[in-house]
């Protein structure tokens, strides 16, 4: 896939993988709708990007509001006349027991991560599927392959965004549209800050695994070489967490060996 000038749309745009992603994007000569709930944040990310401004659109979106997506969907069609790549990268995680999530803690959490990744999908497909082009360029998790404690609902959340994405790929691939599933590791971003934790707070801790994560840069440039090639699926992530995933298919007893404890430690001291 050559992206010079193609029309693509981050969410999530305004910092860590999605803010890194728009830099890689506008290395390959594409134009930008920047989304996220901050507009002065995505106004910063799209001066640092040094584009003329009828390259580069910011729209700020909420992803918990849905009924918003047809009229902004088409505020990005009203300013570029097309979307050659939807990136669903905004989300949040989790750092609490199942039982002290509230249900609309994990409510909010499915939304963001998968049902509105899903409807707002839902809105632009079908313009990449009448011009017969086109990819989505979905952020999903390690934790979408594997289960681990303190993380239920986000693993949840992203085991049902492989599941769609995979079965999607398989309905959209004869009308010229590219599906590709990136799965992170531990990537050096705030995520685990802005994570629901206790009583329904941001966590507020940064774990040390993330801060030892691989940079957002170098995530975002794999992913972005892996749309490019037509890749399904990549992972990107550290010997451990990679080794995880073939456990995971080939030793799930083993893999429970090493994963039953992982999350206590990070999150209860």
């Amino acid at each position: 896939m050559n992206l010079t000038n193609k029309i693509v749309w981050i969410t999530g745009a305004s910092s860590g993988i999605g803010e890194a992603l728009a830099h890689e994007f506008a290395k390959e000569g594409a134009k930008l709708v920047l989304s996220a709930r901050r507009i002065e944040e995505l106004e910063r990310v799209k001066k640092s990007l040094n584009l003329p401004d009828n390259s580069v659109l910011t729209l700020p979106i909420d992803m918990l509001h849905a009924e918003e997506f047809a009229a902004k969907t088409q505020t990005v069609l009203d300013f570029f006349g097309k979307i050659d790549v939807l990136v669903p990268n905004a989300g949040i995680s989790q750092r609490e027991k199942f039982l002290d999530v509230a249900p609309p803690d994990f409510k909010k959490l499915m939304d963001t991560n998968f049902t509105s990744v899903v409807l707002l999908t839902r809105e632009v497909l079908p313009l990449m599927v009448a011009q017969k082009s086109g990819g989505i360029l979905v952020t999903s998790s390690v934790s979408g392959k594997i289960g681990t404690s303190y993380r239920s609902f986000y693993c949840a959340s992203k085991h049902a965004v492989q599941g769609f994405f995979d079965s999607l790929r398989g309905e959209v691939w004869r009308d010229g549209v590219q599906v590709t599933v990136a799965c992170p590791g531990y990537i050096k971003t705030n995520i685990s800050l802005n994570a629901i934790g206790k009583d329904g707070k941001p966590f507020g801790k940064m774990d040390q695994n993330q801060a030892k994560g691989i940079p957002a840069e170098v995530c975002a440039r794999k992913m972005v070489n892996a749309l490019k090639s037509g890749k399904h699926e990549i992972i990107i992530a550290g010997f451990m967490e990679t080794l995880g995933t073939y456990l995971k298919r080939f030793a799930p007893a083993l893999l429970w060996q090493f994963t039953k404890n992982y999350n206590i430690k990070a999150v209860e001291e």
